[in-house]
Parts: structure tokens; C-alpha cells; sequence
């Protein structure tokens, strides 16, 4: 594709666009293989267009990849009580549980799923990286949180992270690079009502500018960051590490490249990649190859490339590939708090609550979960999503309650742990393939009698908080236990010590083969419990590529 790289690089999102600019600004020449478009905000976030409810993140051709679904579990009707409902559809418990109409929520494109993410920037709680020391269940990390703090900190600096004062466990060596934002009418009457529960409630990490720098603007609090942002001051990798990398001008990108095989050569190195790009196959060599396309896509197609050199596969001497798969534990509860105002407007995810994260936070449950104000990132912005689904009836009466009602909305999210288990795993479809006949992907996810526990909690804790908070009735519920949604996964190529019961080192680098290195979700060897990923994705991501640059 036009140049001879030091480095070739497949997927952009958080860990690709990290690894890129680490080895850009080393002087190494990186050519980045995305198999998506590159997307253009003004064009395709139109956010202040007429219908701008009705519309998620686009998905234009080749930016949304085939998934297939098996083993999702059974619904036990003891736990019917987590069934999801709304207003306008009463709960209706099922044998099965089903992906859901997003199931696995993945972007394909210049930036990845940063694109469309809501933007929280958490460090894992350093307890997290001692899972199964503290519990004697799931497994620990090969480094802790000593490690990864300071790289914490320059992804941090470099996407622009507004951020609270206070530290908490997860203590740091610097400030946030930026004053956290204002919170929402929603987090503000949240955190009342948390106080009164004597539940710690903070400004959440957020991956926005609160003050302008470098080009972009600071936020400006339209609340539709699932959309796409259309102004910059989001940090999604595009406006971030691609940006800085494009302009050392050691940077190709390649879009709508797909990259169908790794290729084994002597001594195990991957020699190259074959690659499908405009209907046109390539094979490119891979001095050095980092594969950085998520917990799904990167196992399938280490799976996808077995030869007579790898006959499992890739990596896969450990037999570990596409196992230890962990979904996003979650449920999210709303409700009408009568004479709360302007609960639409605001910063997603604004605030949060650690309150149940870390130790033994729930008895009897490994794992922990967080809650978060969830108001606008439960799509509750809009009179559209108040109308059909917080409220009853039609005509003058739904018109009478709509004005009475709107800006009342209260939600609160809850994410969980998920300790991996040997039935979640991702494997490749017998029968079906892509266009370019590589097999496709199967997510197998069951939640375990832990997850369940844990998802009981979680629906406790928000309810209770909704309930202090005013709000008489739940109106609406919607989480995992009937349906897989899943925005974070995780853990289907291990790091570890032991070559035996993982696929990578700490490092990142592939056991098998000493110039593959692998910088995504699929590493996390635990899913922590609640955090949001990306932040330590990019610092796993810059942790590979210096060990790449020794």
C-alpha cells in the first residue's frame, strides 16, 4: 500500500490509535489497517437537524461487522424480576436469553468505538488487578496498578480528561488535566439523594474538554455523545492519538482494509498479513505487527489464520484464544421525580458512585459494580423517548402529561464484574462467512450464578437510589439478564506469566510469536468492576509499544 512500514498496525480504535502515535513519535513508520471508513462529523453527526432523536451513531457500509450469537443462556423465571420492561410494554420473562437489537456494539471506522462511546475515562481500582488473590476466583493481571499509572496519566493528558479532585483508591501523581464539568440537573438531585443514603457520589472522568485547547472547542453540554460529536471536544481516538500521529507524517492509513489472514513465517514471526482492500487482495509484510481490533474480531481472526504452522491457530499454543470471555454486566432502572427540571440536558455519564466497586461490597458475591447518572445515556434527552417510553396513552392526555412530566426523567445505570467462565467464549461459525469467506464470529455468553447475584444487587442499589431520589415508580428497566448488550468485552486473549494459561506476557506480546503484539480489551485477564475500558486499553496499548521500541 505504498510504503515499506516498520510497523504495521489493524484497528484504530483506542489501543491501534495509541500504539500509532507511540511509534510515530519513536520515527517508526506505521501503516494502520481499518477495516471501516473514516467517518466526517459534519456530515454524518448532524445533530442539530430536525429528527435528530430518532437517530443513533450512522452505520454506513462496512462499518458494522457480522456477528452471530450462540450460547446466550437460559432465563430462570426466579429471576423474572430483572426482565426488561417500559412504560408502554410490560415485562414479559423469557426461556432464552437474546442478543439484543445492538447486541454487540462495535464500530468499525477511523477511531473505532470511541466514535460512539459515551466517553468515561476510569482507571481500573488497583484492586482489580488482584482478583483472584483476593477472591481465589477469575484471574490476576501480570502487572498492577503501579505500572500502568503512569501511562495512565499521558493518555489522560493527551485526550484531554476533566476529572475531579479527590483520588480515592485510585490514587495518581499528578491532577486530572482538566477541571471536572458541571454535573446535570439529573446528577445533582442523584447526589442529593445519595448523600442522604451516605453514598460517596463524584464527578465521573470524562473523556470531554471542559476548557478548549489545541484546536478543540470545550463542551458544550448537548448530552449526545452516542451520536457522535460533531464539535471535537469529545476524546475519541480520531481528534486524539490519530490526529497527533497523522501529523508527524510517518502515518498511513489505510480504510475499508480488511484483514482476511495472519501469515506464520520462520522462527514464528508473522511475516505478513493478507489484506482485502476495494475488492483488491494484498499481502503485506509485518516487520512488526500489533493487532488491536477488539475482544470479538482480534480472537476470530487469530482463530481464522490457522495453518500447518499454528493448526489452532495463531497464538493459540495455550489453547486460550477466544476464551475467558466477559461481557458487560449491566441494567439500567428511570423513573419520573417529581418537580425535578431539565433533566435532559447535560453531560452523559456525568457523575458516578464507587460506592459498591471494590472489597467486599456485596456479601457473597465476587465482583463489584458502580452506578452512574444515566439520564441522557439512556436516550431520555428527547420528547420522542419520554413519550413512548416513560408514559401511557395518546392524544390531549399524553400531550397533558408529556408537559407536566417532561424534564422529570431520572436514570440510574449500574456496571458490574464478570468472572470468566468456561462456557463464554468466542469460537467461529461452522457455516457462515464473510464476503471475503472468512468464518465469522459466535459470542457464547452466560451469566453465571455470581453475575446473576451481582445483577440482583445492582438493580437493589439503583432502585434504592431512585427511591431516595424521589422517584415512586420504576417506569422503566432494561439490562442483561434477558437480553446481551454489550458496548465492553473483554478477556478472549489473556496476558500472563505462564505461556500454558495465556496467550500474551504482560507486555502484551504474543507468546508464540515475538514480533505480535496484541493492545486491546481482549488482554484484560478480569473486566474490573464497573469501569469503563478505554482508558486503560490506550494504557496497555503505550505499555506495548515501548516494550516494542526497546
Amino acid at each position: 500500500m505504498g510504503i515499506a512500514p516498520d510497523a504495521v498496525v489493524v484497528g484504530s480504535g483506542a489501543g491501534g490509535a495509541a500504539v500509532v502515535w507511540r511509534l510515530t513519535a519513536a520515527g517508526l513508520r506505521v501503516l494502520l489497517l481499518e477495516a471501516g471508513p473514516r467517518f466526517d462529523p459534519a456530515r454524518d453527526y448532524p445533530l442539530d437537524a430536525p429528527g435528530w432523536e430518532r437517530r443513533g451513531f450512522p452505520a454506513p457500509p462496512g462499518s458494522r461487522a457480522e456477528i452471530l450469537y450462540g450460547d446466550l443462556g437460559d432465563c430462570d423465571p426466579s429471576d423474572a424480576g430483572l426482565a426488561s420492561f417500559d412504560a408502554a410494554h410490560a415485562p414479559r420473562p423469557p426461556t432464552r436469553r437474546v442478543a439484543s437489537g445492538s447486541g454487540y456494539a462495535h464500530v468499525l471506522g477511523y477511531g473505532g468505538s470511541t466514535l460512539a462511546y459515551t466517553g468515561e475515562a476510569h482507571r481500573l481500582h488497583p484492586a482489580a488487578f488482584r482478583l483472584r488473590s483476593l477472591t481465589g476466583q477469575g484471574a490476576d493481571w501480570p502487572l498492577g496498578y503501579a505500572d500502568l499509572e503512569p501511562l495512565y496519566a499521558e493518555a489522560e493528558a493527551l485526550i484531554g480528561v476533566a476529572g475531579p479532585s479527590g483520588t480515592g483508591a485510585r490514587w495518581r501523581s499528578g491532577p486530572y488535566p482538566m477541571p471536572a464539568h458541571p454535573q446535570s440537573p439529573a446528577a445533582r438531585h442523584l447526589g442529593r439523594a445519595a448523600g442522604g443514603l451516605g453514598w460517596d457520589w463524584s464527578d465521573n472522568p470524562r473523556a470531554a474538554l471542559s476548557v478548549a485547547r489545541d484546536g478543540r472547542p470545550a463542551c458544550n453540554y448537548c448530552g449526545q455523545c452516542g451520536r457522535g460529536c460533531p464539535l471535537g471536544d469529545k476524546g475519541s481516538a480520531d481528534v486524539t492519538f490519530l490526529a497527533a500521529a497523522e501529523a508527524t507524517g510517518l502515518l498511513t492509513v489505510a480504510t475499508g482494509a480488511v484483514v482476511t489472514a495472519l501469515i506464520v513465517g520462520p522462527g514464528g514471526r508473522i511475516s505478513s498479513v493478507d489484506v482485502v482492500r476495494g475488492g483488491v487482495a494484498e499481502r503485506i509484510g509485518t516487520p512488526l505487527l500489533f493487532l488491536c481490533a477488539g475482544a470479538v474480531q482480534t480472537p476470530r481472526l487469530l482463530l481464522a489464520s490457522a495453518s500447518r504452522q499454528a493448526p489452532g491457530g495463531v497464538a493459540n499454543g495455550s489453547g486460550q484464544v477466544g476464551r475467558n470471555f466477559m461481557e458487560t454486566l449491566a441494567i439500567t432502572l428511570s423513573g419520573l421525580a417529581p418537580g425535578l427540571r431539565l433533566s435532559q440536558r447535560g453531560l452523559p455519564a456525568d457523575a458516578v458512585s464507587w460506592q459498591f466497586n471494590a472489597g467486599a461490597a456485596v456479601p457473597g458475591v465476587v465482583g463489584g459494580f458502580r452506578l452512574t447518572s444515566a439520564t441522557q445515556e439512556a436516550g431520555l434527552n428527547g420528547p420522542v423517548a419520554h413519550g413512548t417510553r416513560l408514559l401511557t396513552g395518546y392524544g390531549t392526555a399524553l400531550k397533558a402529561a408529556m408537559r407536566d412530566t417532561f424534564g422529570s426523567a431520572l436514570a440510574v445505570a449500574a456496571v458490574g464484574e464478570v468472572i470468566p467462565d468456561e462456557r463464554s467464549r468466542i469460537t467461529l461459525s461452522p457455516h457462515r462467512r464473510d464476503t471475503q469467506g472468512v468464518p465469522l464470529p459466535v459470542i457464547h455468553s452466560v451469566l453465571t450464578a455470581n453475575s446473576l447475584t451481582l445483577l440482583h444487587a445492582m438493580a437493589s442499589a439503583a432502585r434504592r437510589l431512585l427511591a431516595a431520589a424521589g422517584v415512586g415508580d420504576v417506569v422503566e428497566q432494561y439490562g442483561s439478564w434477558d437480553t446481551f448488550t454489550a458496548t465492553h468485552v473483554f478477556g478472549t486473549c489473556r496476558m500472563g506469566h505462564d505461556a500454558a494459561t495465556s496467550v500474551t506476557d504482560a507486555w502484551g506480546r504474543a507468546h508464540d510469536h515475538a514480533n505480535l503484539y496484541i493492545a486491546d480489551a481482549s488482554l484484560f485477564p478480569s473486566s474490573g468492576a464497573g469501569e469503563s475500558p478505554s482508558l486503560t486499553i490506550a494504557a496497555l496499548a503505550l505499555r506495548a509499544a515501548d516494550r516494542a521500541l526497546t
